[in-house]
């Protein structure tokens, strides 16, 4: 199937596209109208994902149709990680990498986008902010958050957002 939609380029093409894959990476730049895309998508994401746990219990919430296999396997290989407050040198150094890469490669052609750059929140306990982010993979996002979750740190949001809700309720009934 690909070699048909390669034969498709004629030789001429097919040539351009060799020599093009063979240039080295330097040559190229980012397309900034592309990468303010990503970012948008990225923010978007972000904004509904903290929009939700605000507005619903998160302890109830599902994040995908993988959430059970997705907290078995993060805390079977990840047990100890703290996920309250994120240490990022627990993701992005060398070493946090190499344990990272077979968890999530477990989970590609199973969860959508699971590579897709994704933010998440170092504080749980606090909104998104530039100082409160980091940029993760869709997988360790879900990972992450579906703990957050189901083990009561994202309630605080829930509580927090809950408590605001009734004291200007009450406040509105006693005017």
């Amino acid at each position: 199937m690909a070699f048909d939609g390669l034969s498709s380029l004629g030789a001429q093409g097919a040539m351009s596209a060799a020599s093009a894959l063979s240039q080295p990476a330097e040559n190229y730049t980012n397309d900034s109208g592309l990468e303010l895309q990503w970012a948008m998508k990225a923010y978007h994401h972000a904004e509904t994902y903290f929009n939700l746990i605000s507005s619903v219990d998160p302890a109830r919430l599902r994040l995908s149709k993988h959430d059970d296999e997705i907290y078995k396997e993060f805390r079977k290989d990840f047990k100890d990680l703290k996920i309250d407050v994120i240490n990022i040198q627990d993701l992005k150094t060398d070493d946090s990498k190499s344990k990272w890469r077979p968890f999530c490669n477990h989970f590609e052609g199973q969860v959508d986008d699971f590579n897709f750059g994704t933010l998440l929140r170092i504080d749980c306990s606090k909104e998104y902010s530039e100082e409160n982010s980091l940029l993760v993979t869709r997988i360790q996002f879900y990972a992450i958050e579906i703990a957050r979750n189901r083990e009561g740190y994202n309630a605080c949001i829930w509580n927090k957002t809950s408590l605001k809700e009734k004291k200007t309720n009450t406040k509105e009934g006693q005017s």
